[in-house]
Protein backbone atom coordinates (compact mmCIF):
# COMPACT_ATOMS: atom_id res chain seq x y z
CA UNK A 1 0.00 0.00 0.00
CA UNK A 2 1.51 3.35 -1.11
CA UNK A 3 -0.14 6.54 1.58
CA UNK A 4 -1.39 9.30 -0.68
CA UNK A 5 1.41 12.51 -0.55
CA UNK A 6 -2.19 14.91 -0.53
CA UNK A 7 -3.24 13.57 2.99
CA UNK A 8 -0.29 15.03 4.49
CA UNK A 9 -1.56 18.52 4.83
CA UNK A 10 -0.04 21.75 6.43
CA UNK A 11 -1.87 21.35 10.10
CA UNK A 12 -2.83 18.32 9.95
CA UNK A 13 -3.67 14.46 7.96
CA UNK A 14 -7.03 15.02 6.09
CA UNK A 15 -8.49 12.80 3.08
CA UNK A 16 -11.62 10.83 1.77
CA UNK A 17 -12.71 7.93 3.69
CA UNK A 18 -11.25 5.03 2.78
CA UNK A 19 -10.00 5.91 -0.65
CA UNK A 20 -6.93 8.18 1.02
CA UNK A 21 -7.24 7.54 4.58
CA UNK A 22 -7.64 4.01 5.63
CA UNK A 23 -7.34 2.16 8.31
CA UNK A 24 -3.80 0.72 7.25
CA UNK A 25 -2.32 4.25 6.61
CA UNK A 26 -3.65 5.00 10.22
CA UNK A 27 -1.67 2.19 11.30
CA UNK A 28 1.55 2.69 9.78
CA UNK A 29 0.85 6.53 10.64
CA UNK A 30 0.57 4.96 14.43
CA UNK A 31 3.83 3.15 13.87
CA UNK A 32 5.32 6.20 12.08
CA UNK A 33 4.71 8.86 15.05
CA UNK A 34 5.84 6.56 17.66
CA UNK A 35 9.15 6.02 16.33
CA UNK A 36 9.52 9.99 15.52
CA UNK A 37 8.58 10.67 19.22
CA UNK A 38 10.67 7.74 20.72
CA UNK A 39 6.97 7.56 22.30
CA UNK A 40 6.39 4.99 25.07
CA UNK A 41 2.44 6.42 25.87
CA UNK A 42 0.69 8.11 23.50
CA UNK A 43 -2.84 9.85 23.64
CA UNK A 44 -5.87 9.27 21.33
CA UNK A 45 -9.56 10.79 21.05
CA UNK A 46 -11.83 10.62 18.12
CA UNK A 47 -14.95 12.42 16.77
CA UNK A 48 -18.26 10.66 16.11
CA UNK A 49 -17.66 9.98 12.40
CA UNK A 50 -18.63 6.52 11.53
CA UNK A 51 -15.25 6.04 10.49
CA UNK A 52 -13.53 7.21 13.99
CA UNK A 53 -13.79 3.96 15.80
CA UNK A 54 -11.64 2.03 13.29
CA UNK A 55 -9.11 4.09 12.51
CA UNK A 56 -8.57 5.07 16.17
CA UNK A 57 -7.92 1.00 16.67
CA UNK A 58 -5.63 0.69 13.86
CA UNK A 59 -3.71 3.79 14.96
CA UNK A 60 -3.15 2.39 18.32
CA UNK A 61 -1.90 -0.86 17.43
CA UNK A 62 0.76 0.83 15.10
CA UNK A 63 1.53 2.71 17.69
CA UNK A 64 2.04 -0.40 20.04
CA UNK A 65 4.30 -1.66 16.69
CA UNK A 66 6.59 1.49 17.27
CA UNK A 67 7.03 0.77 20.86
CA UNK A 68 4.19 3.12 22.35
CA UNK A 69 1.32 1.98 24.43
CA UNK A 70 -2.38 4.22 23.94
CA UNK A 71 -4.29 6.01 26.36
CA UNK A 72 -7.74 6.24 24.97
CA UNK A 73 -9.45 9.15 25.72
CA UNK A 74 -12.48 8.14 23.43
CA UNK A 75 -15.23 10.18 21.73
CA UNK A 76 -13.76 14.05 22.76
CA UNK A 77 -13.59 17.27 21.60
CA UNK A 78 -10.23 18.42 19.63
CA UNK A 79 -9.54 20.07 22.89
CA UNK A 80 -9.67 17.58 25.35
CA UNK A 81 -7.13 15.05 23.61
CA UNK A 82 -4.68 18.30 23.98
CA UNK A 83 -5.21 18.52 27.41
CA UNK A 84 -5.02 15.23 28.11
CA UNK A 85 -1.85 14.28 26.26
CA UNK A 86 -0.63 17.45 27.99
CA UNK A 87 -1.86 17.02 31.62
CA UNK A 88 -0.94 13.30 31.61
CA UNK A 89 2.75 14.11 30.48
CA UNK A 90 1.98 11.97 27.43
CA UNK A 91 4.68 11.59 24.73
CA UNK A 92 2.25 12.51 22.45
CA UNK A 93 -1.36 11.74 20.50
CA UNK A 94 -3.41 11.59 17.78
CA UNK A 95 -7.19 12.83 17.37
CA UNK A 96 -8.71 11.45 15.12
CA UNK A 97 -11.08 14.16 13.36
CA UNK A 98 -11.75 15.59 10.03
CA UNK A 99 -12.97 18.89 11.95
CA UNK A 100 -15.40 20.92 9.78
CA UNK A 101 -14.86 18.97 6.79
CA UNK A 102 -17.98 16.89 5.30
CA UNK A 103 -18.92 12.81 6.79
CA UNK A 104 -16.67 11.35 4.04
CA UNK A 105 -13.81 12.42 5.04
CA UNK A 106 -11.61 11.64 7.90
CA UNK A 107 -7.50 12.28 9.54
CA UNK A 108 -5.77 13.09 12.59
CA UNK A 109 -4.63 16.29 14.55
CA UNK A 110 -1.08 15.18 15.59
CA UNK A 111 0.88 16.21 18.30
CA UNK A 112 3.92 15.65 20.01
CA UNK A 113 5.10 16.53 24.01
CA UNK A 114 3.15 19.27 25.72
CA UNK A 115 0.41 19.10 22.89
CA UNK A 116 2.76 20.89 20.70
CA UNK A 117 1.32 20.39 17.35
CA UNK A 118 3.36 18.56 14.16
CA UNK A 119 2.87 20.82 11.09
CA UNK A 120 3.89 21.33 7.48
CA UNK A 121 6.74 23.11 8.91
CA UNK A 122 8.24 20.88 11.39
CA UNK A 123 6.95 16.76 12.14
CA UNK A 124 4.50 15.83 9.25
CA UNK A 125 6.90 16.19 6.45
CA UNK A 126 9.02 13.24 8.00
CA UNK A 127 6.19 11.85 9.43
CA UNK A 128 5.11 11.53 5.96
CA UNK A 129 8.42 9.99 4.83
CA UNK A 130 8.25 7.28 7.59
CA UNK A 131 4.80 6.29 7.24
CA UNK A 132 5.49 5.87 3.38
CA UNK A 133 8.53 4.44 3.64
CA UNK A 134 7.39 1.43 6.08
CA UNK A 135 7.14 -1.61 3.98
CA UNK A 136 6.12 -3.67 6.81
CA UNK A 137 5.06 -2.92 10.52
CA UNK A 138 7.40 -4.64 13.45
CA UNK A 139 5.98 -7.22 15.60
CA UNK A 140 3.61 -5.49 17.73
CA UNK A 141 4.81 -5.11 21.30
CA UNK A 142 3.26 -7.18 23.72
CA UNK A 143 3.56 -4.92 26.91
CA UNK A 144 3.16 -1.04 25.34
CA UNK A 145 -0.03 -1.20 26.70
CA UNK A 146 -4.32 0.14 26.45
CA UNK A 147 -5.73 2.29 28.86
CA UNK A 148 -9.38 4.01 28.51
CA UNK A 149 -9.53 6.98 30.74
CA UNK A 150 -12.33 9.18 31.02
CA UNK A 151 -11.19 12.68 30.98
CA UNK A 152 -14.68 14.63 31.44
CA UNK A 153 -14.68 14.65 35.17
CA UNK A 154 -11.02 16.65 34.44
CA UNK A 155 -11.87 18.26 32.30
CA UNK A 156 -14.95 20.35 33.35
CA UNK A 157 -13.14 20.94 36.63
CA UNK A 158 -10.36 22.62 34.46
CA UNK A 159 -12.69 24.81 32.93
CA UNK A 160 -14.49 25.86 35.29
CA UNK A 161 -11.37 26.97 37.18
CA UNK A 162 -10.70 29.30 34.49
CA UNK A 163 -14.00 31.40 34.57
CA UNK A 164 -16.34 32.10 37.57
CA UNK A 165 -19.28 30.38 36.52
CA UNK A 166 -21.49 31.27 39.30
CA UNK A 167 -20.86 35.38 38.42
CA UNK A 168 -22.87 34.80 35.60
CA UNK A 169 -25.97 37.00 34.78
CA UNK A 170 -28.67 34.45 34.18
CA UNK A 171 -29.12 34.11 30.00
CA UNK A 172 -30.91 32.70 27.55
CA UNK A 173 -28.43 30.83 25.33
CA UNK A 174 -29.18 29.00 21.37
CA UNK A 175 -25.93 26.12 21.63
CA UNK A 176 -26.04 24.52 18.22
CA UNK A 177 -23.58 21.74 17.97
CA UNK A 178 -24.24 20.92 15.06
CA UNK A 179 -24.36 16.65 16.02
CA UNK A 180 -20.38 16.95 16.97
CA UNK A 181 -18.98 16.35 20.29
CA UNK A 182 -19.75 19.36 21.54
CA UNK A 183 -23.06 17.81 22.33
CA UNK A 184 -21.43 15.68 25.10
CA UNK A 185 -19.41 18.41 26.10
CA UNK A 186 -21.99 21.28 26.64
CA UNK A 187 -24.10 19.75 29.22
CA UNK A 188 -21.57 18.95 31.68
CA UNK A 189 -19.86 22.39 31.70
CA UNK A 190 -23.03 24.58 31.37
CA UNK A 191 -25.50 22.18 34.39
CA UNK A 192 -25.69 24.08 36.90
CA UNK A 193 -24.87 27.45 35.33
CA UNK A 194 -27.58 30.71 35.11
CA UNK A 195 -27.06 29.65 31.49
CA UNK A 196 -30.78 28.74 29.87
CA UNK A 197 -29.55 26.56 27.14
CA UNK A 198 -31.73 26.12 23.88
CA UNK A 199 -29.64 22.95 22.54
CA UNK A 200 -29.72 22.50 18.43
CA UNK A 201 -28.45 19.15 17.20
CA UNK A 202 -27.06 17.66 20.49
CA UNK A 203 -27.80 13.84 19.18
CA UNK A 204 -24.42 12.77 18.55
CA UNK A 205 -24.19 11.56 14.87
CA UNK A 206 -20.82 11.56 12.96
CA UNK A 207 -22.88 11.53 9.34
CA UNK A 208 -24.06 15.22 10.51
CA UNK A 209 -27.53 14.70 9.24
CA UNK A 210 -28.59 18.24 9.92
CA UNK A 211 -26.14 20.33 8.74
CA UNK A 212 -22.17 20.27 7.69
CA UNK A 213 -20.05 21.03 10.99
CA UNK A 214 -18.51 24.23 9.80
CA UNK A 215 -20.67 27.42 11.51
CA UNK A 216 -17.97 29.41 8.95
CA UNK A 217 -20.51 29.09 6.19
CA UNK A 218 -23.70 30.71 5.95
CA UNK A 219 -26.21 27.87 5.10
CA UNK A 220 -24.99 26.26 8.05
CA UNK A 221 -25.31 28.83 10.45
CA UNK A 222 -28.51 30.01 9.02
CA UNK A 223 -31.04 28.32 11.49
CA UNK A 224 -28.70 29.04 14.75
CA UNK A 225 -29.00 32.92 13.82
CA UNK A 226 -32.78 32.50 12.89
CA UNK A 227 -33.43 30.48 16.07
CA UNK A 228 -31.59 33.34 18.26
CA UNK A 229 -34.19 36.03 17.18
CA UNK A 230 -37.09 33.72 17.80
CA UNK A 231 -36.17 32.66 21.06
CA UNK A 232 -35.58 36.14 21.88
CA UNK A 233 -31.69 34.80 22.83
CA UNK A 234 -29.29 36.35 24.90
CA UNK A 235 -26.62 35.02 22.68
CA UNK A 236 -25.93 31.74 20.03
CA UNK A 237 -22.41 29.55 20.40
CA UNK A 238 -21.86 27.15 17.23
CA UNK A 239 -19.39 24.50 17.21
CA UNK A 240 -17.25 22.85 14.84
CA UNK A 241 -17.33 19.23 14.51
CA UNK A 242 -14.83 18.35 16.94
CA UNK A 243 -15.71 21.23 19.30
CA UNK A 244 -11.95 22.96 18.68
CA UNK A 245 -13.62 26.17 17.35
CA UNK A 246 -16.97 28.05 18.43
CA UNK A 247 -18.65 30.91 16.58
CA UNK A 248 -20.95 33.60 17.96
CA UNK A 249 -24.51 34.92 17.12
CA UNK A 250 -25.80 38.13 18.82
CA UNK A 251 -29.19 39.01 19.99
CA UNK A 252 -30.11 39.99 16.64
CA UNK A 253 -29.01 37.08 15.04
CA UNK A 254 -25.96 38.50 13.72
CA UNK A 255 -22.70 36.46 13.02
CA UNK A 256 -19.60 37.68 14.95
CA UNK A 257 -16.25 38.19 12.98
CA UNK A 258 -13.76 35.65 14.95
CA UNK A 259 -11.38 38.69 14.78
CA UNK A 260 -14.32 41.05 17.03
CA UNK A 261 -14.05 37.60 19.28
CA UNK A 262 -10.39 38.36 19.29
CA UNK A 263 -11.10 41.40 20.37
CA UNK A 264 -13.60 40.85 23.20
CA UNK A 265 -11.41 37.72 24.46
CA UNK A 266 -8.46 39.86 25.02
CA UNK A 267 -11.02 42.31 26.43
CA UNK A 268 -12.61 40.08 28.94
CA UNK A 269 -9.06 38.29 30.04
CA UNK A 270 -7.00 41.74 30.40
CA UNK A 271 -9.65 42.37 32.88
CA UNK A 272 -7.72 39.78 34.84
CA UNK A 273 -4.04 39.83 34.04
CA UNK A 274 -3.49 43.59 33.25
CA UNK A 275 -0.63 44.18 31.20
CA UNK A 276 -0.61 40.87 29.18
CA UNK A 277 0.64 40.46 25.75
CA UNK A 278 -1.39 38.88 23.07
CA UNK A 279 -0.81 37.41 19.78
CA UNK A 280 -3.47 38.53 17.24
CA UNK A 281 -2.90 36.83 13.15
CA UNK A 282 -2.14 39.54 10.65
CA UNK A 283 -5.73 39.06 8.71
CA UNK A 284 -6.77 40.47 11.69
CA UNK A 285 -8.94 44.31 11.46
CA UNK A 286 -7.20 47.28 13.70
CA UNK A 287 -10.04 46.43 16.01
CA UNK A 288 -8.18 43.87 18.05
CA UNK A 289 -4.82 45.78 18.50
CA UNK A 290 -6.54 48.98 19.37
CA UNK A 291 -8.85 47.30 22.01
CA UNK A 292 -5.50 45.22 23.31
CA UNK A 293 -3.54 48.57 23.70
CA UNK A 294 -6.64 50.29 24.80
CA UNK A 295 -6.81 47.56 28.05
CA UNK A 296 -3.77 47.95 28.50
CA UNK A 297 -2.61 44.53 26.95
CA UNK A 298 0.78 44.38 24.36
CA UNK A 299 -0.21 43.55 20.68
CA UNK A 300 1.81 40.92 18.73
CA UNK A 301 1.28 40.18 15.24
CA UNK A 302 1.67 36.62 14.12
CA UNK A 303 1.61 34.29 11.44
CA UNK A 304 -1.31 32.27 10.40
CA UNK A 305 -1.17 28.80 11.70
CA UNK A 306 -1.61 27.04 15.26
CA UNK A 307 1.35 25.29 14.65
CA UNK A 308 3.14 29.11 14.70
CA UNK A 309 0.89 30.18 17.82
CA UNK A 310 1.32 27.74 20.03
CA UNK A 311 5.15 27.40 19.66
CA UNK A 312 5.83 31.16 19.95
CA UNK A 313 3.33 30.93 23.11
CA UNK A 314 5.72 28.53 24.49
CA UNK A 315 8.56 30.85 23.51
CA UNK A 316 7.49 34.15 25.00
CA UNK A 317 5.24 35.01 28.10
CA UNK A 318 2.01 35.38 26.36
CA UNK A 319 -1.46 35.23 27.76
CA UNK A 320 -3.56 34.47 24.59
CA UNK A 321 -4.00 34.31 20.96
CA UNK A 322 -6.82 34.78 18.50
CA UNK A 323 -7.43 34.00 15.02
CA UNK A 324 -9.85 35.38 12.87
CA UNK A 325 -11.18 31.81 11.65
CA UNK A 326 -11.91 30.52 15.47
CA UNK A 327 -8.99 29.36 16.82
CA UNK A 328 -8.18 30.87 20.39
CA UNK A 329 -5.44 29.68 22.12
CA UNK A 330 -5.11 30.13 26.39
CA UNK A 331 -1.85 29.80 28.42
CA UNK A 332 -3.53 28.76 31.40
CA UNK A 333 -4.99 26.20 28.89
CA UNK A 334 -1.36 25.05 28.07
CA UNK A 335 -1.36 27.24 25.19
CA UNK A 336 -4.08 25.14 23.14
CA UNK A 337 -6.88 26.16 21.77
CA UNK A 338 -10.42 25.58 23.15
CA UNK A 339 -14.15 25.79 21.65
CA UNK A 340 -15.28 26.15 25.20
CA UNK A 341 -12.86 28.69 27.00
CA UNK A 342 -14.02 31.45 24.48
CA UNK A 343 -17.69 30.88 25.33
CA UNK A 344 -17.20 30.97 29.31
CA UNK A 345 -15.00 34.20 28.96
CA UNK A 346 -17.71 35.90 26.40
CA UNK A 347 -21.00 34.97 29.12
CA UNK A 348 -18.68 36.18 31.97
CA UNK A 349 -17.75 39.48 30.12
CA UNK A 350 -20.79 40.09 29.20
CA UNK A 351 -21.91 39.51 32.95
CA UNK A 352 -19.54 42.03 34.27
CA UNK A 353 -20.52 45.17 31.85
CA UNK A 354 -23.82 44.13 32.03
CA UNK A 355 -23.92 44.27 28.20
CA UNK A 356 -25.59 42.08 25.55
CA UNK A 357 -23.16 40.96 22.92
CA UNK A 358 -24.53 44.00 20.12
CA UNK A 359 -23.28 46.53 22.87
CA UNK A 360 -20.09 45.11 23.29
CA UNK A 361 -19.86 44.65 19.61
CA UNK A 362 -21.20 48.76 18.96
CA UNK A 363 -17.97 50.40 19.65
CA UNK A 364 -16.11 47.76 17.06
CA UNK A 365 -18.94 47.38 14.47
CA UNK A 366 -18.88 51.59 14.01
CA UNK A 367 -15.19 52.08 13.66
CA UNK A 368 -13.66 48.80 11.37
CA UNK A 369 -15.67 47.12 8.25
CA UNK A 370 -13.85 44.26 7.36
CA UNK A 371 -14.29 42.67 3.91
CA UNK A 372 -14.23 38.91 5.72
CA UNK A 373 -11.84 36.41 4.02
CA UNK A 374 -12.22 36.58 -0.46
CA UNK A 375 -10.64 33.65 -2.01
CA UNK A 376 -9.49 34.42 -5.67
CA UNK A 377 -8.55 31.50 -8.11
CA UNK A 378 -5.32 32.61 -9.76
CA UNK A 379 -2.86 31.10 -12.63
CA UNK A 380 0.57 32.44 -10.83
CA UNK A 381 0.40 32.94 -7.10
CA UNK A 382 3.89 34.46 -7.24
CA UNK A 383 2.93 37.13 -10.21
CA UNK A 384 -0.04 38.07 -8.62
CA UNK A 385 1.74 38.79 -5.69
CA UNK A 386 3.88 40.86 -7.36
CA UNK A 387 1.35 42.95 -9.27
CA UNK A 388 0.43 43.51 -5.48
CA UNK A 389 3.37 44.98 -4.13
CA UNK A 390 4.30 46.99 -7.20
CA UNK A 391 0.73 48.55 -7.56
CA UNK A 392 0.74 49.35 -3.55
CA UNK A 393 3.98 50.06 -3.54
CA UNK A 394 3.19 53.49 -1.59
CA UNK A 395 1.83 51.34 1.25
CA UNK A 396 4.11 50.08 3.90
CA UNK A 397 4.67 46.59 3.00
CA UNK A 398 5.62 43.54 5.24
CA UNK A 399 6.12 39.81 4.10
CA UNK A 400 5.47 37.78 6.96
CA UNK A 401 2.48 35.61 5.53
CA UNK A 402 2.12 36.05 1.90
CA UNK A 403 2.14 40.37 1.56
CA UNK A 404 0.26 42.70 4.17
CA UNK A 405 -0.26 46.50 2.89
CA UNK A 406 -0.96 49.44 5.47
CA UNK A 407 -2.04 52.94 4.48
CA UNK A 408 -3.43 55.33 7.26
CA UNK A 409 -7.15 54.63 6.74
CA UNK A 410 -7.03 51.05 5.53
CA UNK A 411 -4.88 47.97 5.05
CA UNK A 412 -4.89 44.40 3.46
CA UNK A 413 -3.37 41.15 3.73
CA UNK A 414 -3.14 38.28 0.58
CA UNK A 415 -1.50 35.28 1.55
CA UNK A 416 -1.37 32.09 -1.11
CA UNK A 417 -3.31 29.07 0.17
CA UNK A 418 -1.65 25.78 1.34
CA UNK A 419 -2.86 23.40 -0.83
CA UNK A 420 -4.49 25.46 -3.64
CA UNK A 421 -4.03 27.53 -6.44
CA UNK A 422 -5.90 30.94 -4.47
CA UNK A 423 -5.24 34.05 -2.73
CA UNK A 424 -6.84 35.03 -0.10
CA UNK A 425 -7.33 38.87 0.76
CA UNK A 426 -8.63 40.05 4.20
CA UNK A 427 -8.91 44.43 4.13
CA UNK A 428 -10.06 46.23 6.87
CA UNK A 429 -11.21 50.60 6.42
CA UNK A 430 -12.40 52.81 8.69
CA UNK A 431 -15.46 53.24 6.83
CA UNK A 432 -18.12 50.96 4.95
CA UNK A 433 -17.17 53.11 1.90
CA UNK A 434 -13.70 52.93 1.34
CA UNK A 435 -14.16 49.10 2.48
CA UNK A 436 -15.72 48.33 -0.47
CA UNK A 437 -14.18 50.60 -2.52
CA UNK A 438 -10.49 49.53 -1.97
CA UNK A 439 -11.65 45.53 -1.44
CA UNK A 440 -12.70 45.88 -4.91
CA UNK A 441 -9.35 47.84 -6.38
CA UNK A 442 -6.98 44.89 -4.73
CA UNK A 443 -9.21 41.86 -6.53
CA UNK A 444 -8.71 43.63 -9.60
CA UNK A 445 -5.14 43.99 -9.13
CA UNK A 446 -5.08 40.20 -7.85
CA UNK A 447 -6.82 38.87 -11.15
CA UNK A 448 -5.35 41.15 -13.95
CA UNK A 449 -3.42 38.01 -14.84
Amino acid sequence: MTIPDGIFKAYDVRGLYPQEVDEEAAERIGCALAQQLGATRLGTGMDPRPSSAGLLEAFAAGAAAGGAGTVDFGLVPTEMLYFGVASRGLDGGAMITASHNPPQYNGMKLVGAGALPLSGEQGIPELKQRSQALTELPTRIADAGYQRLDLYPAYVAHLRALVDTASFSPCRVVMDAANGVAGKLAPLVFDGTPVDRVEMYFEIDGTFPNHAPNPLLEENSREIRERVVAEKADLGIAWDGDADRCFFIDEHGAFVPGDFVTALLAEALLLKHPGAAILYDLRASRAVPDVISANGGVPLLNRVGHAFFKQRMRREQVLFGGEVSGHYYFSDNFNADSGFIPALLILELMSQKRATMAELLEPLRTKYFISGEINSTVDDVDAALARLEARFADGEITKLDGVSVDYERWHFNVRPSNTEPLLRLNLGADARDLMEEKRDLVLGVICEG
